[in-house]
C-alpha cells in the first residue's frame, strides 16, 4: 500500500524538512511525498481503492498501536494507496472533511504544519516499524 502525504506549503531547507526525510527514507512501504502551493494548486486524482485521510484540530486521536491497526487493515483489505492531506493554516473546510475517510488530529492543540508533516512521516515510520514486528516502538 502506498502511503501518500499531501502537503500545502513547501517546506525548503529546515530543520522539519530534514525530520521527514530522515523517517521517509526508513519507511519499508512505498511512500509519497507531494507537495502543493498554499492556495491552488491541485491535489492529485485520486486512486482506485484509495483512503483519504486529513490532519485535522477536529479529527479522531490515535495511539501508535491503533494508527498501525488502522494502516495495517486498509493493507489486508486491497486498499491500494492511504492519503493523508495536510492543508495550510487555514485548515479544510467542512465540503472536505465530510468526504474524508478519516479526520486524524495529534491532539487538541494547534500545530504548524511544517512539523506536522514530520511528525506524520514519524507515526508512518512507527506505524509500519510495529506492522513489521520491528523493535522501534516500545510500549511503557
Amino acid at each position: 500500500m502506498l502511503l501518500h502525504i499531501v502537503a500545502r506549503g513547501k517546506i525548503g531547507r529546515s530543520p522539519e524538512a530534514e525530520l521527514v526525510e530522515r523517517y521517509v527514507k526508513r519507511i519499508q512501504w512505498p511512500t509519497k511525498l507531494t507537495e502543493l502551493p498554499d492556495r491552488g494548486g491541485k491535489v492529485p486524482e485520486p486512486a482506485a481503492q484509495q483512503r483519504t485521510i486529513l490532519l485535522d484540530e477536529t479529527g479522531r486521536t490515535l495511539n501508535s498501536m491503533e494508527f498501525a491497526d488502522m494502516l495495517g487493515g486498509w493493507r489486508d483489505d486491497g486498499v491500494r494507496e492511504a492519503r493523508f492531506l495536510i492543508g495550510a493554516a487555514d485548515g479544510f473546510d467542512d465540503a472536505q472533511r465530510a468526504e474524508a475517510d478519516l479526520l486524524f488530529s495529534f491532539g487538541r492543540a494547534t500545530w504548524p504544519h511544517m512539523l506536522a508533516r514530520a511528525m506524520l512521516a514519524e507515526q508512518l515510520y512507527r506505524a509500519t516499524s510495529i506492522l513489521a514486528g520491528h523493535p522501534y516502538h516500545r510500549e511503557g
